[in-house]
This record gives C-alpha cells, structure tokens and sequence, in this order.
C-alpha cells in the first residue's frame, strides 16, 4: 500500500505566507517527480509546481516567483513554499507523487488540503 498525505493548508490574508507539505509512504521502490495541483471551484485542476528527483522545477506561470517547491528524498517529501499569496491562489491543493513499485509504475494522490486567501 502507498500513502500520500498533504498538510499545513489553511486560512491566510493575502500577501501572506503558508508552506505545504506531502509525505508519501509504502512500498516504494522510487519516487520520480513529485508535483503540487490545485483545483478551484468550478475550475479544472491543474499544475502548479513539479520536481524531479534530482530537484529541477517547473512552475506555472502565475506562481513564479512566489511559490518555491523542494522535496527531501530521503524522506519521500515534497514542500510548497507560498509568499505574496492571492485571493486567486485559493483552492484545494492536491499532491501527486509518481511512484515505481514492484509491480510497475504509478501515480498516487494525497486528499488534498484546503489554502483560502482573502483579500
């Protein structure tokens, strides 16, 4: 079995700061890229920061230089720094880690964390 869990979303006034976290636990052979997604209401998820292994990031375009995704791979982690937050970045943000098990390759999601900025 694989576990993904999300935390430290949360309620925050705009242009402030939250730092998520998402651990991923199991029988795992590797973890390849870990990503961060968000899903508005009424929008389609989408991506929002993804890191490979070996720490190269991609960022959408309305994130960048504000938001800062790292991972420990020692311990299967993934964080998402968010400064200067927005009433726009409000959402639910889920955590997707790309896993190879024993038996193949898959992609495993965490429940998500609600992160709500007003204005």
């Amino acid at each position: 079995q694989v576990q993904v869990v999300e935390s430290g979303g949360g309620l925050v006034q705009a242009g402030g700061s939250l730092r998520l976290s998402c651990a991923a636990s199991g029988s795992i052979r590797r973890i390849n890229d870990m990503g961060w997604y968000r899903q508005a209401p009424g929008k389609q998820r989408e991506l929002v920061a993804v890191i490979t292994t070996g720490g190269v990031t991609n960022y959408v375009d309305s994130v960048k230089g504000r938001f800062t995704i790292s991972r420990d791979n020692a311990k299967n982690t993934v964080y998402l720094q968010m400064n200067s937050l927005k009433p726009e970045d409000t959402a639910v943000y889920y955590c997707k880690a790309s896993t190879i098990r024993f038996t193949g390759a898959y992609d495993y999601w965490g429940q998500g964390t609600q992160v709500t900025v007003s204005s």
